[in-house]
């Protein structure tokens, strides 16, 4: 069997990936190795520190910001969105619970609704990607979408119901949902390196998303909330999610008995081949329900990462274009499986 290294090697170079790849086994980094740009234009190349945005992989932090919530006694599960919304997105089924939103089964009209056909290089946001800074600015992008169905009926993966969770969480959390997510996600994991990031004023060591349109560099800046929110957005290093599993697991950002609960399965996902938690994606075979996985694409974004606490075995790809990270995680999937 080849090292894997010349495996990751071989594709990165077929492909032309853009992105970091990390292997890590009880806390020992096994690889972890860079490639491509961070920035075309200044050729600037990525490094294992480079921070990249996860587009929805952000969810798993934002739904245990709302655990968090939940375990201090401000909200609960059962909590209905309305008794915090109160007369905003009137088109929110009253029925809508805390746990529907966590699961995506509340049902709600989506206002990024992957299922729509777009292309991912589309404009699609209905507002100026400037006015998305906040979370209660996305008020304006949320409103006016009709139920699909009633809540807890099916699962239907929803963006703005991870927005909406997150404008819960300000409100009953007395603070700004970035913040949240800082103090009571990233703080406690160790996550340096993770944070929401205005995409019109990156820092040092951070990649540009660029868009897959051939002979074009054209980055993502205009696709995008300008600060990303509950459903994605947030920018990470393959390191940082390396700290993020050993601290979920070990109970350091809510309690053993709330990840067992989150990572309980309550929807089959035939269409993914998995099933899904509570902010968490799962294997499809039952017996392998204590291991985990975020994931994220978006225009300029591919990131996943995998984490089976039986063999402490985590493996992180994540890439600053679309299609970049998918055709080494799948590697590392089947390679990883066999080590």
């Amino acid at each position: 069997m080849p090292p894997l290294e010349d495996m990751v090697d071989s594709i990165a170079d077929a492909t032309g990936f853009a992105g970091v790849v990390s292997v890590d086994r009880g806390g020992e980094s096994e690889f972890a190795k860079a490639y491509g740009l961070a920035h075309r234009g200044h050729k600037i190349a990525n490094t294992v520190d480079t921070r990249f945005a996860i587009a929805s992989g952000t969810k798993g932090l934002t739904a245990l910001v709302v655990v968090s919530l939940i375990e201090e006694g401000v909200l609960d599960l059962s909590t209905t969105a309305r008794s915090v919304l109160g007369e905003d997105l009137p088109l929110i089924d009253d029925g809508v619970t805390v746990e529907h939103l966590l699961a995506h089964r509340s049902g709600i009209g989506d206002y990024f609704d992957e299922d729509a056909g777009h292309e991912i290089t589309d404009y699609v946001l209905p507002v100026p990607v400037h006015e998305l800074a906040t979370t209660e600015q996305y008020l304006a992008v949320l409103g006016g979408h009709p139920s699909k169905f009633a809540p807890g009926e099916s699962f239907s993966y929803n963006n703005g119901g991870y927005v909406v969770l997150a404008l819960i969480a300000e409100r009953v959390g007395g603070q700004p949902f970035h913040d949240l997510v800082r103090h009571r996600v990233c703080e406690p994991a160790g996550m340096r390196d993770t944070d929401f990031l205005r995409s019109d004023e990156l820092p040092e060591r951070t990649a540009l998303g660029y868009l897959t349109i051939e002979g074009v560099s054209r980055t993502n800046v205009f696709h995008l909330p300008v600060l990303g929110s509950g459903d994605g957005g947030i920018y990470s290093t393959v390191r940082d999610f390396t700290s993020f599993w050993h601290a979920l697991y070990g109970g350091k950002i809510v309690s053993s008995s709330w990840v067992s609960e989150m990572l309980r399965p309550r929807s089959d996902v035939p269409s993914e081949s998995r099933r899904y938690g509570l902010g968490f994606w799962l294997p499809e075979s039952p017996g392998s329900q204590d291991t985990a996985l975020l994931e994220g694409y978006d225009a300029g974004v591919s990131f996943r990462s995998v984490h089976r606490p039986r063999t402490r075995l985590t493996h992180t790809v994540i890439s600053n274009s679309t299609p970049g990270a998918w055709p080494i995680t799948n590697l590392l999937e089947k390679e990883l499986a066999q080590r």
